[in-house]
């Protein structure tokens, strides 16, 4: 079985971009083909049009980008019939050839964290859900972890745990100082908890590399969520992560651009995934494209922002040197 990492090497090698277009649908902001006439306080209704707008989506970017994150809140919030539009959507970006970062921060002890790793991670059958990679939160601690770890490995699939996460409140505790244990070194000093965590989600990577990921292929199945709005310690975590894929979200509508995320490569342009939602999904809203597209275009509008993300990451970061 091929290694998450080999894969989603191999993929951003081929399409020559790291550029992940996250699924995150919103009534209020789905061109108007989908919703008018249509009763929105109907969840069968808004799901079906969910699903149709990320069909469209899906059809455009993915001769363009080797990945997609659906953020599974957007359709569980509409019950049953959101589930089974999420279900459809992850199916169909398969079948587009796409890898599929299932967004849903899941965690818990366990049992319970057997259960959703068993539920949602690995692709071909291996899982209901069939995603490639999902993402983790690391606050009940190792334990709480290594369902996810063990499940991903044996399905061939990853995980990204949160780490440095692009909300402002995620400073509250995740930019703590604690003080490092015996095991770390340097007892009695100082550093933030996120580094912390990182060190840890490192190691888990390295550990990871033991199941016959390619030599040539420097990076574990254990991935990190890091922030494009914190391009500091994004540069930071690189160095202390030097084998650990990142997932950064917070480009475009948060407010992060491709300078903000030039740290989170590595010389060959590998090492990381930057995820754009409502940038690309709704770029005919934009003032940069609406003028151009229109509702009417608005396929167009989110090629045209996709690309436009692409040659921007390749002309400011070394994802520039994918080309090669």
């Amino acid at each position: 079985m091929i290694s998450f990492s080999d894969r989603l090497a191999s993929a951003v090698k081929k399409k020559k971009t790291p550029v992940l277009v996250g699924l995150d649908p919103r009534w209020a902001q789905l061109p108007t083909q989908f919703t008018d006439g249509k009763d929105k306080s109907n969840p069968d209704v808004v799901a079906a049009a969910f699903e149709d707008f990320c069909y469209a989506v899906l059809d455009v970017v993915a001769e363009l980008v080797p990945a997609v994150k659906p953020q599974a809140a957007f359709f569980e919030q509409y019950g049953p019939s959101g589930m089974k539009a999420l279900a459809n959507v992850i199916a169909y970006a398969h079948k587009k050839g796409l890898l599929v970062l299932f967004d849903g921060k899941r965690n818990d002890i366990g049992s319970t964290a057997s259960a959703y790793a068993a539920g949602l991670l690995g692709a071909g059958g291996q899982s209901p859900w069939g995603a490639d990679a999902l993402t983790v939160s690391p606050y009940l601690g190792d334990d709480s972890l290594t369902p996810f770890v063990e499940t991903a490995q044996e399905r061939g699939a990853g995980i990204f745990i949160l780490v440095k996460t692009s909300n402002p409140g995620g400073a509250m505790l995740q930019d703590l100082l604690v003080t490092r244990s015996p095991s770390m070194g340097e007892e009695g000093s100082l550093e933030p908890l996120y580094r912390v965590v990182g060190r840890y989600v490192n190691d888990l990577s390295v550990q990871s590399r033991a199941r016959g990921i390619s030599a040539a292929n420097p990076y574990g199945d254990v991935g990190a969520v890091v922030g494009a709005t914190w391009p500091e310690q994004l540069t930071e975590l690189r160095q202390v992560m030097k084998q650990t894929w990142f997932l950064v979200p917070g480009y475009g509508s948060q407010g992060g651009g491709a300078r903000d995320v030039a740290g989170a490569f590595d010389e060959n342009g590998l090492g990381a995934l930057i995820n754009n939602s409502r940038g690309i999904l709704f770029a005919f809203r934009s003032d940069k494209y609406s003028n151009q597209y229109g509702e009417s275009n608005w396929e167009r509008a989110v090629e045209a922002a996709t690309r436009d993300m692409v040659a921007s990451l390749a002309a400011e970061t070394s994802a520039g040197r994918l080309d090669f």
